[in-house]
């Protein structure tokens, strides 16, 4: 008898799994924060004999060299990665035993990377689960863009050799047990569903009903903006990932906060987007707790620059925490929990700014106000329309080029307010007088906001 359990990931969009039988079991690209792997092997019963990567990950960072430092497990990474540390190399069609009749094999399925490696999972030598990374994903596959420019085309053509590999060797009831494709950005675009099979992916997935170089067009035209922070995660894998502390930071006092502000530190509030608008410490930047805070997060703040956190509660706090160690923001320069009106100084005020709908900027309009619309959405978005007359600066530049926004009260905008929220604190930092637009982009139209698209005239 096995069992698969699925540890998911929802702020970075990935999965990991642990999947043994009654005494043993492997687990399959593990989170950073290793105690959960731990805790759901201890709800088992089983000791972790093996760890498996997939590939050296560009959208995390691993757990897998210190869960298997802890748990003694023979640690399994591909042979063509080039890691600085001691591991078991694999290669194609390599296969452990994990416990009586349970046995891994080792799928050699290059694409998302040069090594990358699919592990088939067999219960008396019958087909049971295939745990894909990011090959072959549900409806998509993992994006071949992040290794190396020269070699995406390449990558790309691997990709659907490789899931062609996968729909040829495995009967269609096996079910597709990929790491990335639930949000991540190393998808290559937005999976529909949580569940599938090598028989759904052969009748849906372009890399199984598509030509080859018909689904290599599809798939370098549709690639979208990476993250930043990734090109530190790869080295980070490849070097070893210390252990993680996740203790509580020391706390910090108003005249702390005040003082790291005014020496250029980030101080990042992790409460709700209407909260924080309705007071928040001048100068702090917001990233709810809640959704995609890693991303986010790490994809804006310059590489290594301390970070304090201002949390309602100790637990938004350490969910934050845990969160950010997955993406390598290690150890918080300090952190306030509790009241914001403890976070400033005597005699200071909390700062705030507005938040509308569509259809206020509507009515702003149609009275002849004259006001800076800025749209934070990615390319591939705006692509899709836009309001007329908004200004673009995708909201991971946005940083960088507040000084392009012009001048006036800016009306920030994004798809559903999250990111609309960052941009407005990022603005209101800055001096800038803003309005967040709290609303989904479809109410525009339904407001009476004229669209326009890339290429329509001026």
């Amino acid at each position: 008898m096995f069992f698969v359990d699925t540890l998911e990931f929802e702020g970075l969009g990935n999965r990991s799994y642990l999947a043994g039988g009654p005494s043993a079991a492997v687990a399959i690209d593990p989170p950073r924060d290793i105690d959960q792997v731990l805790a759901a092997a201890a709800r088992r019963g089983v000791r972790i004999a093996y760890v498996a990567e997939t590939h050296v990950h560009n959208d995390y960072v691993t757990g897998g060299l210190e869960l298997a430092r802890v748990t003694g497990a023979e640690y399994l990474v591909p042979a063509g990665a080039h890691v600085s540390f001691a591991r078991v190399p694999v290669a194609d069609g390599d296969t452990v035993t994990i416990d009586e009749g349970l046995a891994l094999r080792a799928l050699a399925t290059p694409g998302h990377t040069p090594h990358h490696t699919s592990y088939a999972l067999t219960d008396d030598g019958r087909g049971v689960a295939v745990f894909t990374g990011g090959s072959l994903l549900i409806g998509t596959v993992g994006r071949p863009d992040l290794v190396e420019p020269r070699l995406t085309e390449q990558l790309a053509r691997a990709q659907h050799a490789s899931a062609h590999r996968l729909a040829d060797e495995l009967d269609d009831e096996v079910p597709v047990l990929p790491t990335h494709g639930f949000g991540s950005f190393c998808s290559s675009s937005q999976a529909e569903g949580d569940a599938t099979t090598i028989g759904k992916e052969r009748e849906t997935n372009d890399a199984l009903t598509k030509d080859v170089d018909a689904f290599v067009a599809d798939l370098l035209a549709g690639l979208d903006d990476v993250p930043a922070y990734y090109a530190h995660m790869g080295p980070a894998n490849a070097a070893g990932p210390a252990p993680v502390d996740l203790t509580p930071p020391g706390r910090a006092d108003a005249e702390e906060i005040a003082s790291r502000l005014a020496a250029g530190e980030w101080v990042v509030d992790l409460r709700s987007r209407m909260a924080f608008a309705e007071g928040h410490v001048a100068g702090s930047f917001n990233f709810e707790g809640e959704g995609k805070l890693a991303t986010y997060l790490a994809w804006l703040i310059p590489w290594g620059k301390p970070v304090t956190l201002l949390a309602g509660t100790p637990g938004q706090l350490a969910d934050a925490q845990r969160e950010l160690v997955r993406v390598g923001i290690d150890r918080p320069a300090a952190a306030a929990t509790g009241d914001p009106t403890d976070w400033v100084r005597a005699g200071e005020r909390l700062a705030s700014f507005p938040r509308a709908r569509f259809a206020d900027l509507a009515q702003v309009r149609e009275r002849g106000e004259r006001v800076v619309v800025l749209d934070v959405r990615r390319d591939s978005e705006r692509a899709g329309g836009f309001v007329d007359g908004s200004v673009h600066i995708p909201i991971h530049e946005l940083y960088g080029r507040v000084g392009e926004v012009p001048q006036g009260t800016v009306w920030v905008h994004c798809a559903g307010g999250t990111r609309a929220a960052i941009a407005a604190s990022l603005l209101a930092a800055a001096g800038r007088d803003v309005v967040a637009v709290d609303d989904g982009f479809d109410a525009a139209t339904e407001a009476g906001l004229t669209l326009a698209r890339p290429g329509d005239a001026d």
